[in-house]
């Protein structure tokens, strides 16, 4: 006796060696023995031969007409497979017949439902439908992804791709089946995704590709100010006195948020007045106004080579920057200065300012730097002011205990990016126009974090303690400036502390109840989301510069550089602001002047191979 059984959703056959009522011992025909359950046996036979058993009732099987079967049980309900094939070959069904049923049900799921003992039921036509659908989605999905697979590994983008690049850049949907093409191939080529995709001309541009990627992150909604017009009125501040004075900015050639200028009055006996006088942007925006909502979340203005993130919309800073030829609305700050330049008494007042001009660095530097004032040489605008200014700085800076401050010595760098093409200018820190107008910022930015503090009035105070920079809403030293206390108010129109400090600034002022307390909710989430997104900010500015640098080796087909070791295998590129490892550097002191050969710039990766030559003999 022979048996046809099911065993974990598998039909098998085998000969019986024992019938134990419950349980049956059976030989397959290459010999393997088995105890199968009497339950799941569904057939038993003497003929055909067990070894000929299954090839006849899958070859039987194979004739059967699926859609037939299920249109003639779609109305009944559950029925023996014994019962459909004797209806269906209209005689008493041989076990080889039964079987090929058996095996056409079973191999139907979507149109049989299986009820157990060689029982089935045949699936309601919504069901059938549903999962018809669904197997031909599958099947056109399997061949779009055989496709896209074949078109990304001969680095030809699909079409298709095209509109959804950026969320497979930026945002992928990994359950998409281009996502599952792209995802497969990068790990068959074991390039990344933004590599794959330049190789398939998907990325016009490698610096698009990094701004819109934190663009993506910081900024989902894009960077337009989405508010209406009345938001952007200006306020004439007609009520505001109009100072005596005349004022002049310095600034790179760039700058648009002019923030501050200065005006230097002579007095007698050898003394002067210096003015530090700052755009006044909270005047005109109030908190909790739409305007303010949207300078809080983005919290300061974004820098990166060749652009900007404004933190406050173009309209709101036209109405407020200190654009020479105007008078400007400003919180000033004045300083009664002796003529051995100490200060002898400052006070504060909320007016107009008269511009007269706004200075710009690289106009200036030429005029106003270490060789025309050790010449004493006063033939160029504002000579006898800046000179002043220079002299006042000194002092400020031997105060602060910083006159022979190292960080005087280092080069700051400026990139201008004009049609793609970048220049990258080296600028000493330490020159007279950064020592005048840091100085300048420094003392107003401590002066008015003390009247606060003195006032019993809130503010946002930055301070430095063992090299770790922090912001509190407590006063205390910044070690690093040699301060006791410091609060940003000197950029209003770029950051938003200096806006709120600006606020309480005016309310003292004015005795006004100032708009946040020291327990206000506002003030702390402004300053720690300051915080936290200040670094974010100056990290994407670093990156990016570091993506210029490297653009500009390409561009000036740099392929042999100069480098100085700053520790380890760490270098800085001559020239320019980049720092690497170089792999192959011997152990060299910091400060060794090196040769390096340059390959393989990759601008999507910002990474580049280096190869250290020799040392440099000086």
């Amino acid at each position: 006796m022979n048996v046809f059984y099911e065993e974990s959703g598998t039909f098998k056959v085998g000969s019986v060696l024992a019938d134990n009522m419950t349980s049956l011992h059976v030989e397959a025909s290459h010999g393997k023995r088995s105890k199968i359950k009497a339950s799941s046996v569904l057939l038993r036979f003497e003929v055909p031969p067990l070894y000929e058993f299954m090839h006849q009732a899958q070859q039987v099987a194979a004739e059967l007409d699926t859609d037939f079967l299920w249109e003639y049980c779609a109305d009944s309900e559950e029925f023996s497979s014994h019962t459909l094939a004797a209806d269906y070959f209209g005689h008493t069904p041989s076990p080889v017949e039964v079987a090929a049923i058996m095996i056409l049900l079973n191999s139907a799921p979507m149109y049989f439902y299986r009820k157990g003992q060689g029982r089935y039921k045949a699936a309601p036509p919504e069901a059938l439908r549903a999962a018809l659908a669904s197997q031909e989605k599958k099947r056109l999905e399997a061949e779009l992804h055989a496709r896209y697979k074949q078109q990304l590994s001969d680095f030809s983008l699909p079409e298709e791709f095209k509109p959804h690049l950026d969320d497979l850049l930026y945002k992928p949907n990994k359950s998409t089946v281009e996502w599952k093409a792209l995802e497969s191939v990068c790990t068959a080529t074991k390039l990344s995704v933004p590599k794959l995709l330049e190789k398939c001309g998907a990325i016009a541009s490698t610096h698009d590709y990094h701004f819109n990627l934190f663009l993506r992150e910081h900024f989902p909604d894009g960077t337009a100010f989405d508010i209406p017009d009345i938001e952007f009125a200006y306020v004439d501040h007609d009520d505001l006195p109009v100072a005596d004075v005349s004022a002049f900015s310095i600034d790179d050639a760039t700058t648009t948020e002019i923030d501050d200028a200065f005006s230097v009055s002579l007095l007698p006996m050898g003394s002067f007045r210096i003015g530090i006088h700052i755009a006044a942007p909270a005047l005109g925006i109030a908190p909790g106004s739409l305007l303010d909502q949207i300078a809080a979340k983005r919290l300061s203005t974004v820098y990166l080579p060749g652009q900007k993130i404004t933190m406050l919309p173009e309209k709101t800073i036209d109405s407020y920057t200190l654009s020479e030829a105007r008078l400007c609305p400003a919180l000033s700050l004045y300083l009664e200065v002796a003529d051995d330049f100490t200060v002898t008494s400052t006070y504060s007042r909320i007016e107009k300012i008269k511009i007269i001009a706004n200075l710009r660095h690289d106009a200036l530097e030429q005029q106003f730097n270490e060789n025309t004032l050790r010449k004493n040489l006063t033939n160029y605008p504002f000579a006898q002011e800046l000179s002043l200014l220079w002299n006042f700085s000194r002092k400020m800076e031997i105060q602060r205990g910083k006159e022979n401050d190292a960080n005087n010595e280092k080069i700051d760098y400026s990139f201008f990016v004009e049609q793609e093409r970048i220049i990258i200018q080296e600028r000493r820190r330490g020159s007279p126009i950064d020592r005048v107008v840091s100085e300048l910022m420094i003392f107003a930015n401590t002066e008015w974090g003390k009247q606060l503090a003195d006032a019993g009035i809130a503010g946002i105070y930055r301070s430095q303690n063992s090299g770790k920079v922090r912001m509190s809403l407590s006063p205390a030293p910044h070690q690093g400036l040699g301060v006791a206390q410091y609060a940003w108010s000197s950029s209003p129109m770029r950051r938003y502390v200096d806006l709120i400090n600006q606020r309480q600034l005016i309310a003292l002022l004015t005795d006004s109840t100032p708009p946040y307390s020291k327990d206000s909710d506002d003030l702390l989430i402004s300053m720690r989301d300051f915080e936290q997104v200040y670094g974010i900010y100056n990290e994407f500015q670093r990156s990016m510069e570091r993506y210029w640098c490297l653009r500009w080796l390409i561009q000036e087909n740099i392929q042999i550089t100069g480098a100085q070791v700053l520790k380890e295998n760490l270098v800085k590129f001559d020239r320019i602001p980049l720092i690497t490892r170089v792999s192959s550097l011997p152990d060299l002191s910091p400060g060794t002047q090196v040769k390096l050969e340059i390959s393989q710039i990759d601008l999507l990766e910002c990474t580049l191979n280096t190869k250290f030559l020799h040392k440099e003999h000086i």
